[in-house]
């Protein structure tokens, strides 16, 4: 049976197993959605959404996928095939960023990185244009917390550890000092370290194309939405994959939520809410939390185009969103007043 058929019967009542572990319940055919999650759907959908899963207590609430729309060259350049079970394979974009930070976290489990050394240590020295006595001073913690001092052009601009700037082309060095630290391409460790322990079989970096090529970030990281479910729901599981085996310890998954001193909204390549103030790519400075209207212990993994994984472990909840841009620039706001009021 493949995953689609699975969650379909799970849906109708059939025995079944859950999208992303174990066995669950047999129950009577639910009715259909209430008016409240017919709402988040109805919403999602107009807001050029391809692919929207929930996810609580392991157990699949909802999962619609839509076809890839016509023209839209940006996100074009960012789709890929459907899956046999019709869900869009895609560049989640900057979401990518906190699938690194775990594989960072597992190296630190092996003893393979220290965050508090130098990226010299890892990668020699020069990868900057700051000056040699300046670069020495960078740490890996620096740039899994947006905080190295450095702009997209690998110039010094501060003294790191002392400003939050969100900038992809040095976050990009983290991929290199782990592949560096393991003695293995950053491929090989993605797929024995995480995806095919969690069962991700839909999830592969590849090579940007050509009209992508100008981020500072070459390769991408592509998968479905019910494989990001399963990377969210390691977290959900306090670092374990669905047949139980430990993928991250969990004092290494807890560091990666940690909030940093220079940013209250973002830990290691990770957005958290509940902050007395975000600062946001681009260097938008708000008042109060991330996205006020969800819940203060809100973790997620965010990306262009509004690639969206959100993780609530007071509620074991995660949702994925992927497509297009949303029309609605409040939209993870206004999605989650919708959220809230249909999930209770």
């Amino acid at each position: 049976m493949s995953r689609q058929a699975s969650r379909r019967a799970f849906i109708s009542g059939a025995a079944a197993t859950s999208a992303l572990a174990g066995p669950v319940t047999v129950l009577a055919r639910p009715a259909a959605p209430s008016a409240a999650l017919q709402a988040v759907l109805d919403y999602v959908q107009g807001q050029k959404t391809t692919g929207f899963l929930i996810v609580q207590d392991r157990k699949t609430v909802v999962e619609r996928n839509w076809p890839a729309p016509a023209g839209a060259v940006q996100f074009r350049a960012m789709a890929y095939e459907t899956t046999p079970d019709g869900e869009l394979l895609e560049d989640i974009a900057s979401q990518q960023k906190s699938f690194v930070s775990m594989l960072v976290a597992i190296a630190i489990d092996k003893g393979l990185i220290d965050v508090t050394k130098p990226v010299q240590a890892y990668i020699g020295a020069g990868w900057s244009k700051a000056s040699p006595e300046q670069e020495a001073k960078i740490r890996v913690i620096d740039l899994l917390t947006m905080s190295s001092g450095l702009t997209p052009s690998f110039t010094y601009a501060a003294p790191p550890g002392t400003t939050f700037y969100y900038n992809t082309p040095v976050y990009a060095v983290n991929k290199r000092i782990v592949a560096a630290a393991a003695n293995q391409p950053l491929e090989t460790i993605t797929r024995d370290w995480l995806t095919a322990p969690a069962g991700m079989s839909n999830t592969s970096w590849r090579k940007r194309p050509a009209a992508m090529a100008d981020v500072g970030n070459p390769t991408g990281l592509v998968t479905s939405p019910s494989d990001v479910a399963r990377f969210g729901q390691i977290v959900l599981d306090g670092g374990k994959a669905a047949d139980g085996g430990r993928i991250v310890s969990e004092q290494s998954l807890a560091a990666m939520f940690q909030r940093s001193t220079t940013n209250p909204a973002y830990g290691r390549l990770w957005w958290l809410n509940g902050g007395d103030y975000a600062i946001k790519p681009f260097d938008t400075r708000v008042a109060g939390p991330l996205i006020p209207a969800a819940p203060p212990d809100l973790v997620a993994a965010l990306g262009a185009l509004d690639r969206k994984l959100y993780v609530v472990p007071s509620q074991k909840l995660l949702v994925v969103r992927m497509g297009q841009a949303a029309p609605d620039k409040d939209f993870d706001q206004r999605l989650w007043l919708r959220l809230v009021n249909a999930m209770g």
